[in-house]
């Protein structure tokens, strides 16, 4: 029975967020909850990067609650306005808004012992106003793209004169017309937003690369009416299409391809590129570390338009930034109006302070453990009560909402004694934590992801703590249910009480069964001897 006397924080209003909050409505019942977002709107990733081409480089019935599958979507691959369009549907569904407290950034949390509680420090992101808040139960949910990165590793960075921003935040108002524009990086928002803003040809675009991205044809196919109708009429249709896009996914994390189909999975992803690519860029284009060890970029427009008279490619790389534009590493001056940065996220940092128990923080741990590391991605020892979705090492690109469902389904059930009133808290132990990183560090260094350098990486260069190395259906069966070995539970003597009666009584039942089995075969023999003999 929940105690209502309880109260749960959830930090941020993103996928995660918003998935959290409503397992917490329909799963357990459960209404005493906040959750504070520091935007105006829900939608997180969804609602802040709003530049043009913005899209899902995952399947979008794969990309969709599992509670809330949705039949209408347009194409296979969502863009930016009708997956936040989702998100809000849900959101109102649940009658979330009433639970959001918007414009509200989170600074710190820090735990009272005595109190067995956290007290939550928001700051109003307008007016700059404090205000303090108690929950017994945090839940982070700021992903790894809420903190745009923008390279001031280069010199000059702050002193270029004309607009420039990250592709995260970009302007409603800008106007690119006969201006000319620097795109730094060629990842995924890269790769969506520069076919948009190279359709003007009044628009020159150079788009600096320092590292080439192996590129795969994921082309975006709308569904039929036809479509549309089978999943919204025929029982399982969705559920079917949705469980064969997973097991596209999973599969070669279950079985791993061989060295010869690697081979050849690299041969055609080079002739794809080189095929699609001008002749002059060939030298460039091919990536020198294997498909897999960086985000693998789907290929909505990018490589068809590079034969645009207004486009071109710069590798000379960057050597620094002047007010009126930038000098590459050849010493040439390239004149700019605009510098967009497409350079990624900054994610080896917790984003806020968090204290637990004897002044244990969550940077602290990071810090001591050579970048972002978690038990099972989700929680810190030291830390009690809180959680984080989507942490170290839980990052699968192509089943990120399904590793949060996951996660979201492990935390409901260690804060159900919390919010029930039979226990005060959980916090992970050190040693199950540490055997936990030692093995998926291991596994990672004999994995693809060694091989490469990437914003994943802390300080770019060291521990690599963004990818789950295994398969996702693993990352189930491992969440699938606590081990209660793992906690420290305080004020824990209700709940102890019960799980003892439970198995218990669970043991009983299964020697009853036995008992009875026993006694139908015994019974069964006796009649068979006494028949032939």
């Amino acid at each position: 029975m929940i105690d209502h006397q309880r109260r749960v924080a959830i930090i941020g209003a993103g996928v995660g967020g918003l998935s959290q909050a409503i397992a917490l409505k329909t799963k357990l019942r459960f209404h005493d909850f906040t959750i504070y977002e520091k935007g105006s709107e829900v939608g997180g990733a969804w609602r802040a990067n709003t530049y043009p081409g913005c899209s899902s480089d995952v399947q979008i019935h794969w990309y969709s609650l599992s509670s809330d599958l949705y039949p209408l979507w347009n194409k296979s691959h969502g863009l930016q306005p009708e997956i936040q369009a989702y998100w809000i549907k849900l959101t109102k569904k649940y009658n979330l808004y009433p639970h959001i407290a918007f414009n509200s950034k989170v600074l710190s949390a820090e735990w009272d012992d005595a109190k067995k509680q956290y007290t939550i420090v928001v700051e109003d992101t307008f007016s700059g106003k404090r205000m303090s808040s108690m929950a017994h139960v945090v839940i982070s949910a700021v992903g790894v793209l809420e903190a745009p990165k923008i390279p001031y590793e280069i010199p000059g960075v702050r002193k270029f004169q004309g607009t420039s921003f990250h592709s995260a935040q970009w302007p409603s108002s800008i106007d690119m017309q006969n201006k000319r524009v620097a795109v730094i990086g060629n990842a995924s928002s890269g790769a969506q937003f520069v076919p948009f803003i190279s359709e003007d040809p009044s628009v020159e675009v150079i788009n600096f690369i320092r590292t080439p991205t192996w590129f795969t044809s994921r082309p975006h196919v709308p569904y039929s009416d036809t479509e549309k109708w089978i999943f919204a009429n025929i029982p399982l249709a969705m559920r079917l299409h949705r469980a064969w896009i997973m097991f596209w996914f999973d599969f070669p994390s279950i079985v791993r391809p061989s060295d010869k189909a690697l081979k050849k999975r690299r041969e055609a992803m080079t002739k794809y590129i080189l095929d699609k690519a001008p002749t002059r860029y060939h030298d460039h284009m091919i990536p020198n570390y294997p498909p897999g060890c960086k985000r693998t970029v789907a290929n909505s427009g990018f490589l068809d338009i590079l034969h645009r008279p207004n486009l071109t490619l710069n590798f000379d790389g960057i050597a620094n930034i002047v007010e009126n534009g930038i000098i590459t590493k050849t010493g040439e001056m390239l004149p700019f109006d605009v510098i967009i940065y497409a350079t990624g996220f900054i994610s080896d940092r917790y984003p806020m302070h968090v204290r637990g128990l004897n002044g244990a923080t969550i940077q602290g741990y990071y810090d001591a453990h050579g970048g972002p590391t978690a038990y099972l991605g989700t929680a810190v020892p030291g830390i009690p009560n809180f959680y984080l979705l989507i942490g170290p090492n839980t990052g699968i690109p192509a089943s990120t909402l399904f590793m949060e469902e996951v996660q979201i389904g492990y935390i409901l059930q260690l804060i159900e004694p919390v919010l029930s009133g039979s226990a005060s808290s959980f916090t992970v132990k050190a040693s199950p934590t540490d055997i936990y990183n030692a093995k998926v560090q291991e596994r990672i260094s004999r994995s693809v992801f060694e091989q490469c350098h990437s914003w994943a990486r802390t300080n770019g260069t060291g521990k690599v703590y963004n990818p789950f190395p295994w398969a996702a259906t693993l990352w189930w069966w491992w969440l699938r249910k606590p081990n209660w070995d793992h906690y420290v539970a305080f004020g824990a003597e209700k709940w102890v009480w019960a799980r003892r009666k439970k198995v218990v009584k669970n043991i009983l039942k299964c020697a009853a069964v036995l008992m009875l089995s026993w006694s139908y075969i015994s019974g069964s023999a006796q009649r068979i001897y006494t028949t032939w003999w």
